[in-house]
């Protein structure tokens, strides 16, 4: 059977550890942030590549996603930002390539 004696949305019960439930989700979202830019370079990367014929600064360009990526996620700091430098970079190698 269901279980009808849940908490209400706005607290946590007492057997429920909130503090950590809010660090898990803060971490998930901070994630998806660094991800998403990451993708994006990835992205920007390919039609580096393939629209300016420049498939080596593709890969050098995904090579510097992933390293952004990863300088994102272990210093918070600077969380999502590190990629975002990257895509716009590519973004104007793109357009100026």
């Amino acid at each position: 059977m269901a279980d009808i004696n849940h908490a209400t949305d706005s607290a946590y019960s007492p057997e429920m550890d909130g503090p950590s439930h809010e660090a898990t989700y803060r971490g998930f979202v901070t994630f998806v942030e660094i991800a998403t830019g990451v993708v994006i370079c990835w992205v920007l990367s390919l039609a580096v590549g393939g629209v300016r014929e420049a498939w080596v600064s593709a890969i050098v360009g995904v090579v510097l996603g992933g390293v952004a990526g990863a300088i994102g996620a272990l210093a918070p700091g600077i969380g999502w930002r590190a990629p975002a430098v990257v895509a716009a970079l590519l973004a104007l190698m793109l357009a100026f390539y």
